[in-house]
This record gives structure tokens, sequence and C-alpha cells, in this order.
């Protein structure tokens, strides 16, 4: 699950130095986290049905091959072109793990235990991205960008390694049995389902606010308010730890809630605080650490919301938590391009253009939580189809 946080946070402190070895601009740079963001959205789509179809543990194989292809392109590249190319290939293999790991949680556990195991996952992977800025300053002392990126090939060899010795989790009589010609046709259904749709829509919005952070904070920190690099993996880091922190209270309580109340909280937490980013950007009220704490706020509510936001949607057709796992991830990371990508075409050098698109999108995850929790369940929603033969079943 942490390939996503460790193929984006481990290079964010080179960001800035990789622009000036590649002559590429401050706006080109940024595109190589949205370009990583299109291979991974759009590669979710393909291995969630692939996964239903013929187990979880051999494609997650596969995709760390590729992950380390891509990984030793990026290395490699002699432009800002030539990254963002291999970044797409490096996301196409690392989308798999995330997609899989969600619906192995769904394959072993109901949706309240299910959205527990998956917050007690990010829990752990929340070593992932606090160490990732933080390894990354610390390489930079010793080498160039491009050591990053080899880093990133070596560990693919590691978790490969480690990946042989996991057992399947999807028996063989649950794999679905549709062609995968039909996977075009089901997600037009997942695409008509208000309860699938308001879930995916809402932690879709949140994620563009996540990727805009990610895309925003090395200029605003690093270069705006003058932060070394190394120090900008423990300002990345706070917020990592408030995502644990918040994770933990999710396992603790989720199952006696229920995932939609935790839902609810912590949509509100997203609102409030991505507003408030907006205004510390737009107004400097409080410098650095003006900024710093909203996006603390920001960042730390991922431990209660995507979690509890995945469950419901997967609890809509466990059957098919494969393919809806895809799908609700495909809606996420394509909103994290979109994010990311407006931060780099408003680029003006000062942190406003991410503090604006943080509270936009933080805005509008809070309004379509709440009307997602809120509505009926049952009446044209995709959830009736669960009822029909295996075969037939469209999800």
């Amino acid at each position: 699950m942490a390939f996503a946080s460790i193929s984006t946070d481990l290079y964010l402190p080179a960001m800035p130095t990789l622009g000036q070895s590649l002559g590429g601009s401050q706006g080109s740079v940024e595109l190589t986290l949205s370009s990583f963001l299109i291979g991974f959205s759009l590669g979710q789509l393909f291995w969630g049905p692939i996964g239903d179809r013929y187990g979880r543990r051999a494609p997650i194989l596969f995709r760390l091959v590729l992950f380390m292809i891509g990984s030793a392109g990026c290395a490699l590249a002699g432009s800002v072109g030539q990254l963002i190319v291999w970044r797409i290939v490096q996301a196409a293999g690392a989308c798999a793990g995330p997609v899989l790991a969600r619906a192995m949680a769904r394959d072993l556990y109901g949706r309240d235990r299910a959205a527990q195991l998956l917050s007690t996952l990010m829990l752990v992977m929340g070593v992932a991205p606090l160490l990732g800025p933080l390894i990354g300053g610390q390489v930079l002392l010793i080498g160039s960008w491009r050591l990053i990126f080899w880093l990133l090939v070596v560990l693919g060899i590691a978790i490969f390694a480690a990946v042989l010795r996991l057992p399947e989790s999807l028996p063989r009589e649950r794999r679905s049995t549709i062609g995968l010609s039909a996977v075009l046709g089901n997600y037009w259904l997942m695409a008509k389902s208000r309860t699938i749709m308001g879930y995916a829509i809402a932690s879709g919005c949140y994620y563009g606010g996540i990727y805009a952070y990610l895309a925003g904070t090395p200029t605003a920190y690093i270069s705006y308010y003058h932060v070394a690099p190394q120090a900008y993996g423990l300002l990345f880091g706070l917020g990592i730890i408030g995502q644990m922190l918040l994770n933990l209270l999710n396992t603790r309580f989720v199952v006696r809630m229920g995932s939609d109340y935790m839902l609810r909280w912590s949509a509100t937490l997203v609102g409030v605080s991505g507003v408030w980013a907006g205004v510390a950007t737009t107004t400097g009220i409080g410098g650095l650490w003006g900024l710093v704490l909203p996006l603390f706020f920001f960042l730390s509510a991922n431990g209660l919301f995507v979690a509890n936001a995945m469950a419901g949607a997967l609890a809509v057709n466990p059957d098919r938590s494969g393919a809806i796992s895809a799908f609700v991830g495909a809606i996420q990371f394509g909103s994290g391009i979109f994010g990311s990508a407006l931060v780099g075409w408003f680029a003006d050098g000062t942190p406003r253009p991410m503090g604006l698109v943080i509270a936009v999108l933080g805005t509008a995850s809070f309004i379509v939580t709440l009307r997602t929790i809120r509505q009926p369940r049952g009446s044209g929603d995709i959830i009736e189809v669960a009822s029909l033969p295996h075969q037939a079943t469209p999800l």
C-alpha cells in the first residue's frame, strides 16, 4: 500500500535541484508529480479487474517488475520530458499494490472491520511518507537526485522477495468469471451508483488537495520560506504523525461508531483546515508556522477520511472489491493529477496557488461527504445487482 507514498515523498526534497540539473522550470518539474498520478490513476482501472479474475498475489509480483523498470528509467533520464515519461511507467507498476491490498482487506473482513484493518495498514504504512522526505534529504547530501530513484529500484527488489512469501487471499471459487472485455461496462455501472460515486468524489476532492500539498510545499517551504531540504522532511513528517494518530483513533472506534460516523467528522476537519490554509497563504499571517499548522490538520485528516470512504464504497459489492477499489482509486488519483497540475499551472513562486487549491477542494470534499452519508441507500443504487447470480453479476 505504501508505494504511492514511497514513489512521491522520497524525491520531494530533490524537486528544486532536479529542475536545475535537467534545465526545467518549476512548473515542468511539478508536472513530474502529475505524470506519476496519470499512470497511477489509469493503471488502477486495469489492475483491479485483473486481481478479481486471477487473484491478488501474481499481479502484485508482475507490477513490481514494471515499477523497477520505470524507476531505473527515471534514474537515467536526461531531460524533464524523459523523466515525465518514465514516471508514468513507474506509476503503472506502483498502482497495483494499493488497489489489491485494499481488495485483500475486503476479501477477509466485513465493512467496518475492513475499515479498521485499512486504518491499521495506513498506520503502519505511515512510516513511509514520514521517512521518505527525511531519507530523500539525506540522500542528497551524499549524491544527486538520481540516487533516490536507484534506491527505489533496490526497494522494489526487496519487496518482490517479501511478496513471494504472501499467501493468496482470494480463493478460486470467489474469483470473477467476467471477461476483461466487460470491464468498461462494469465501470459504467459503478459510475451510475450514487453511493460509489459519492464516496469516490468526496475522497477524490480530498486527494486533489493532498497532491496540491505535495506539489506546492517544496516550493513554499524550501524556496519561499528558505527551509533547508533536510528540514523539509521534518515539517512534512508532522502531518504524517498526525495522520498516524488519527489512524490509531479510527482503529479503536470505527467498529463501535461506524465508518460513516468517523467519515463525517474527518470531512469536517478537511473542510475547516482547507479553508484555513487558503486564508494563511493569501494573507501571509503567521509566516511559515501560520502555513504549517493548517496543513498539519489537513494532512492528518487522511488518517480518518480515506479508509472510511473506501470501506463505504467497497461495501456496495464485496465480491467485486478489486474493481471497485480500482475505480475509486482511479478517481482519487485522477483528482490528484488535477490538484497538483493546478499548482504547477498557476505557480508564481509563492504558496498562494497551493493554498487556494486546497481550500476549494477541501470544501468540496466536505460538502459531497455529507450529501453521500445522508442519502438513502438502495433506490437506483448498484448494490441491488449483488443479488443476481454470480455469472451475471455486473460487478
